[in-house]
């Protein structure tokens, strides 16, 4: 057993990877083996699932939009520093309610994408604040529980169960 931190990237990757692209059959630390993941859960639904919302909730192009915005706000401070956190606009994904298929379309890539570079960044060694440090754990956290309330919205977008 290592001490805390020699293959931090690496862990930080595996559970992102996890929860975007799936979980493998052997080693399933975030979702159920066999789960195809958050994009390939999306991409299941359509423009008219992803418009709905439960009990007057959020649509799941809410979530997926405000997602893809979060992680565009971490590749933004990965590639420039600063705090772009500091004039975040959070309110406008939530306005995110119907959708038609070609804004579908443009929040998955936009989401794939963003995706794509947070990963690539978590695998980046490099020297970290223990802010900073908490702020790269947390997203994985956060992104986690947006697949949790996706997932409670539309069937559609529910991984296998357990056993």
């Amino acid at each position: 057993m290592s001490p805390i931190g020699p293959n931090l990237e690496s862990i930080l990757t595996k559970l992102f990877s996890e929860l975007v692209h799936g979980a493998p059959d052997r080693y399933a630390f975030m979702l159920n083996r066999g789960d195809a993941g958050m994009l390939a859960s999306l991409d299941a639904l359509t423009a008219d699932d992803a418009s709905r919302s439960v009990n007057g909730g959020a649509t799941i192009a809410a979530h997926a939009e405000h997602v893809r915005y979060g992680l565009s706000l971490m590749n933004r401070w990965i590639r420039e520093g600063g705090n772009p956190f500091a004039n975040a606009r959070w309110d406008d994904a939530w306005k995110t309610a119907s959708v038609d298929a070609g804004r579908w379309e443009e929040i998955r890539t936009g989401l794939r994408d963003e995706s794509a570079n947070w990963l690539n960044a978590l695998g980046t060694r490099r020297a970290t604040s223990d802010l900073e440090l908490t702020g790269m754990i947390s997203s994985i956290a956060h992104l986690a529980y947006h697949l949790g309330a996706i997932r409670q919205i539309d069937r559609g977008a529910r991984g296998p169960r357990e056993g």
